[in-house]
């Protein structure tokens, strides 16, 4: 269950996030953009959010924004998993398809925001940008080879 406390740290870093693109010249055009992807078993519709859509020049960014407190445990961007990555991705595709974009140049980003719990107005966030953080034939289902079974 997530905590009004992490949910405000999730929207801090993502206004950080916001700002921080802007002052680096990208061109939002969406924030907290959700968008169906399909159905599950239960024959639900599947929504994936997609942090921040904007452009950097000519190409189309989508970009996640992972906020922590510390990176005591972890770096933020560890919870971009395969997982994660996957979901973006076909969301992305969604976007593309629903906006004519099809044939546009893009591109998956990153930020991390490191907030600290208690920060002072002398002290900035970290913030991240990890540009082309994966693409897309990374996520290509593994095909199993029989070879090994003959």
């Amino acid at each position: 269950m997530t905590s009004l406390a992490t949910l405000n740290l999730g929207r801090r870093g993502e206004e950080f996030a916001a700002a921080f693109l802007q002052q680096a010249g990208y061109r939002i055009v969406a924030v907290n953009f959700a968008i169906p992807v399909g159905r599950n078993r239960a024959g639900a519709s599947i929504l994936v959010e997609m942090d921040i859509v904007a452009y950097d020049g000519d190409v189309l960014c989508f970009i996640e924004v992972k906020t922590r407190s510390s990176v005591w445990f972890a770096e933020p961007q560890v919870n971009v998993d395969r997982r994660k990555r996957r979901q973006i991705a076909r969301a992305a595709r969604a976007y593309r398809r629903m906006f004519g974009l099809e044939a546009a140049r893009y591109r998956y980003d990153v930020i991390t925001v490191v907030v600290p719990e208690e920060l002072k107005p002398s002290i900035a966030p970290d913030i991240q940008l990890l540009r082309n953080y994966w693409r897309e034939e990374q996520l290509k289902k593994r095909v199993w080879s029989d070879r090994y079974y003959e």
